[in-house]
């Protein structure tokens, strides 16, 4: 009787073959969701909750970070995605870029801040 494949080599085939079926937008487009959901936590931006304040997960040194991650992928990928998913994540990108503004004690410099290397200046 042949030997059964561990079951983790299994999982790693399907995931592997699930992954090939995703379009290049779509994998772009996850990936920067993640980065602005976890930008706007490190803004202040999480809900606040009966266990604390939305504000108790403010980091903006990691927010920056995000931010500027996000703003590289969004800029390079943009004319790959087509319009509608462009303007979507820069509508997204601005949005972040304006909060940590609003959050930080010591606003950066027009064209200093979290991706403006990538944008531009935001106001």
């Amino acid at each position: 009787m042949p030997e059964q494949p561990p079951e983790s080599l299994l999982t790693s085939t399907a995931a592997t073959r699930d992954i090939a079926d995703v379009a290049a937008v779509e994998v772009i487009t996850t990936a920067a969701v993640h980065l602005m959901s976890a930008a706007a936590v490190k803004c202040g931006l999480s809900e606040d909750t009966p266990e604390g304040s939305g504000r108790e997960y403010l980091d903006l040194d990691e927010a920056r970070k995000l931010i500027t991650a996000l703003a590289a992928l969004v800029t390079a990928a943009a004319p790959d995605l087509g319009n509608q998913h462009a303007r979507a994540l820069r509508d997204g990108l601005r949005s972040l870029q304006l909060a940590f503004r609003e959050a930080s004690p010591f606003p950066d410099a027009p064209g200093e801040g979290p991706g403006e290397k990538f944008t531009g200046p935001v106001n």
